[in-house]
């Protein structure tokens, strides 16, 4: 990432701010991986509140993980209480990455990936299908107690409006330079700091946006003044040239009028 040691010093000043206004941050854990993974799915495309009442949903409507794997796509929508297309999506996804789990480990449980590797671990959420790489970090991060602070689309917003990191950075780089400035018992804290931050905050347009449209504010009143004076300038030269020629028309009719008194 450009301007790394800027960024850098950025970040750490913003969880001490974060840290100084918030409460004590609870840490979130699953006893199985695996629903880690799915509420990672579950809170990728909406807020926290609304992934939560879906989360609460999930578990009183289905029997287990086994039940919502068959799940009809309306049975998701209705977690939400709305069909959008990220739910839409959502649901998708949801649906692959379960087929998949159970391909993989006949059972519903991703409970092996305890006792393998962190390295390990995530080699093995990869090779999942449908699985996107937020909820992938999530899983890490809450299931798996990794090193790791996976980053949705209104944090990222929120990190680039707020010139906390390189605009034209994508995801994956903005959570490995996340990860390198804020260390393992921080990582939980501060992921959950940024997203709240991030939800709550009102959407803010990057800086950039802003130059842009001051310029061509600019610009447009330069173009306006040009045009202005050149209109004035024009007609001004019209204007003489009537003055002028009816100067001349005047001066040569009083020279004709002088010459015929003269001749009488």
């Amino acid at each position: 990432m450009k301007n790394s040691k800027e960024y850098a010093e950025k970040i750490k000043k913003l969880h001490r701010s974060l840290k100084r206004h918030a409460k004590k941050v609870v840490p979130t854990t699953f006893e199985d991986p695996v629903e880690a993974l799915i509420y990672g799915i579950l809170c990728e495309r909406v807020t926290e509140r609304q992934a939560q009442i879906a989360w609460k949903r999930c578990k009183k409507h289905f029997v287990d993980l086994n039940d919502l794997r068959v799940a009809r796509p309306d049975e998701i929508y209705d977690l939400f209480g709305k069909e959008t297309d990220d739910i839409r999506e959502l649901g998708l996804k949801l649906a692959k990455v379960l087929f998949s789990v159970f391909d993989k480990h006949h059972e519903m449980t991703l409970t092996p990936l305890r006792e393998a590797g962190k390295r390990h671990a995530r080699q093995e959420l990869e090779e999942l299908s449908g699985v996107t790489h937020f909820a992938i970090g999530y899983c890490m991060l809450t299931g798996l107690d990794a090193h790791a602070i996976p980053v949705t689309e209104r944090m990222i917003e929120y990190l680039v409006a707020h010139d906390l990191v390189e605009p034209s950075a994508d995801a994956v780089t903005i959570e490995g330079f996340l990860a390198k400035q804020i260390g393992a018992k921080d990582a939980m804290e501060f992921y959950t700091l940024l997203r709240h931050e991030s939800e709550s905050a009102p959407v803010k347009k990057a800086a950039k946006k802003k130059t842009t449209k001051k310029t061509k504010k600019k610009t447009t009143k330069k173009t306006a003044k040009k045009t202005t004076k050149k209109t004035t300038k024009k007609t001004t030269k019209k204007v003489a040239k009537k003055t002028a020629r009816k100067t001349v028309k005047k001066a040569k009719k009083s020279t004709t009028k002088k010459t015929k008194k003269t001749k009488k």
